[in-house]
């Protein structure tokens, strides 16, 4: 299993070729029909794939165990349809350990008879839902994911050139669903004003001795690390020249719903120090992976690493990143431009953006 750590906002449109530190979610599509056969061929083949691949070894032979225990019982035979069997199997595996990326998908009805979807989100798609200046000095952005495409990275080039100058900055990531790491690498190095570290990444060394790195990124090296995992490093580099942002204040907004890249944002902001918190404890979707085909159709998302602060060897799997400000998500644009000094609601503002 080779993957490559990419984005897709939600895991309803990942293509298999993607990998993703995204926040599945169950499919929405019409459901298919339930095949005996082809559900006993999807659980073994996921048995095998989670054995082989799974971010913890002796995680992923407990639920490769359970499913092939519970497949020589019957518990497979018989199902509404696709979508039952799929959460039912998922169900199953996060009874045995609980991992808010690993999902098993159906069958979608849609792409019958099609070849799979190749390549990225679509090169059209805006991840930037709102960004400008709140007030004299104050920038904003609003982002809804990290896909990784031309168009958003275009738009984080331009909030960039456009907002160099800010004082503070708010990024507002509360409705933020996943992804990957390119937005980041373009907007970091404009808010650092020395290379420094910013989470850790351990991928299972049998899926990258295999496969090779799941994580394609320039700003990811590898460093020495315990047994059983490579460990790399995410680090940002200042742009040349620096830009006043490198100096700015800096606010992240974030509530229960940011997830996966959402909280690798978050934690790499919270821990260096550079940017206040504000909002709800985060998802905690903190494993990242990608959505392989199973068989007959039957896909799955297996996570196979885990991303951590490099200080206290924590991730945030099932528990999330915990904000430095804690008020409803509702609240938290308010309460950053209380904090800089902008007398202002947060409604007020964005109905003035500019």
């Amino acid at each position: 299993m080779r993957i490559q750590l990419t984005l897709a906002l939600s895991a309803a449109c990942i293509p298999t070729s993607l990998a993703a530190q995204t926040a599945p979610t169950a499919s929405t599509a019409t459901a298919g029909p339930f095949v005996k056969t082809d559900a006993e061929a999807v659980v073994a083949k996921l048995a095998t794939e989670l054995e082989e691949n799974f971010v913890f070894p002796d995680v992923a032979k407990n639920y490769a165990s359970l499913l092939r225990a519970k497949l020589a019982a019957g518990a497979y035979a018989r199902f509404a349809d696709a979508s039952a069997f799929a959460d039912a199997v998922t169900a199953d595996l996060q009874a045995v350990h609980p991992d808010k990326h690993l999902r098993l998908y159906a069958p979608r009805p849609e792409d019958s008879g099609r070849q799979p979807q190749r390549g990225g989100p679509p090169a059209g798609l805006n991840a930037i839902s709102k960004s400008g200046w709140l007030a004299p000095g104050v920038a904003y952005v609003r982002f809804e994911g990290f896909p990784g495409n031309k168009t958003t990275l275009d738009a984080v080039r331009a909030f960039i050139a456009d907002h160099a100058n800010a004082k503070t900055l708010i990024i507002d990531a509360r409705s933020h669903r996943g992804g990957g790491l390119a937005e980041m690498d373009l907007l970091f190095p404009h808010l650092f004003a020395k290379e420094t570290v910013l989470v850790g990444m351990d991928t299972r060394v049998a899926v990258d001795e295999r496969g090779g790195s799941p994580i394609i990124d320039e700003r990811v090296r590898k460093i020495g690390g315990p047994a059983g995992v490579v460990r790399r490093e995410h680090y940002v580099t200042p742009a040349s020249p620096q830009s006043s942002l490198a100096t700015a204040k800096i606010y992240l907004l974030v509530s229960k719903a940011t997830g996966s890249a959402g909280e690798h944002l978050a934690l790499a902001l919270k821990r260096t120090g550079r940017a206040t918190l504000i909002g709800e404890t985060t998802r905690g979707m903190g494993h990242y992976g990608g959505t392989v085909p199973i068989a007959h159709g039957y896909r799955a998302f297996i996570p196979v690493g885990r991303t951590f602060d490099p200080d206290t060897n924590q991730g945030w799997e099932g528990t999330g990143v915990k904000p430095n400000v804690e008020v409803a998500a509702e609240k938290a644009l308010d309460e950053a431009l209380r904090l800089a000094g902008v007398n202002k609601s947060g409604d007020a503002a964005l109905a003035q953006l500019r």
